[in-house]
């Protein structure tokens, strides 16, 4: 066994013990090596970011916070498609690499005969689309970075009229639409809520500094009410209960909108 591989087996032999982990003894053994090779390997996969942990003691080892990775994940090839169907409804700048990135996971997971069983349903569907303008994928980036971390943002902002401002805003959400993105802020200049195309922001600086934290209500943009696609990471408060052992949290949620400027 080569050293790449063995690297990779050490993770999975690790993973494979959970909470009782492995001594650096008995990894030698297994893998017919030097106790001290198998120290270099650890020490390799720990600076490479393999979220590993010691005990010391008789009992103690080696183990693998499995906290921070993830068994294998099965996908049939419907939920591969239906998959690439929802990533394919919005390739924003923002996310556009991270959609790719996320769906070549999957399919490297797949055994070929599914992936295969999934593009043919996929390449059954057509989505309607329409030109939108795209904001600047730096400003972009910057206007996300802030929205983020709860920073307040210096804008060079053209209006409708071709009025170019600058403004102090504090930024609440990003808005994704069929006609452009959107940031919605909280504007200094206005002292009230507003909501900016993000392809009129020219510029954009962040000022890390303390802001207020302020009652976001959820936009109206161009006639079309706002979905949070947070809700797809917490299904537990969605689904009713299946066989996968979700249970339904019910919540009323009373969110103000306001008409976008």
């Amino acid at each position: 066994m080569n050293r790449i591989d063995r690297l990779y087996a050490l993770v999975e032999e690790l993973r494979a013990a959970g909470s009782r982990g492995r001594t650096a003894r008995q990894l030698a053994s297994h893998f017919e090596v030097s106790v001290r090779t198998i120290e270099r390997d650890l020490s390799a996969l720990g600076q490479a970011g393999v979220p590993l942990a010691t005990r010391s003691g008789r009992a103690g080892g080696y183990t693998l916070d499995r906290s921070m990775s993830l068994p294998p994940l099965n996908f049939t090839p419907r939920e591969a498609a239906a998959v690439a169907v929802a990533l394919s409804q919005s390739e924003h700048v923002l996310f556009a690499k991270d959609a790719r990135s996320a769906l070549q996971k999957i399919v490297a997971a797949m055994p070929d005969r599914a992936v295969e069983e999934a593009w043919q349903a996929a390449e059954k569907v057509r989505l309607l689309v329409q030109s939108a303008p795209e904001p600047d994928a730096e400003i972009a980036e910057v206007v996300w970075r802030a929205v983020r971390d709860n920073h307040v943002l210096r804008v060079v902002y053209i209006d409708v009229g071709g009025v170019e401002t600058t403004r102090e805003v504090e930024p609440q959400h990003v808005v994704v639409g069929p006609n452009g993105s959107y940031l919605m802020a909280w504007c200094h200049l206005r002292r009230e809520d507003r909501v900016f195309r993000m392809d009129r922001i020219t510029q954009a600086e962040r000022i890390p500094s303390p802001r207020p934290q302020r009652a976001a209500p959820e936009p109206l943009v161009d006639g079309h009410v706002t979905k949070a696609p947070a809700s797809a990471l917490r299904p537990e408060r969605s689904l009713p209960n299946t066989d996968i052992g979700l249970s339904r949290v019910r919540e009323t949620v009373d969110s103000a909108r306001r008409p976008g400027r």
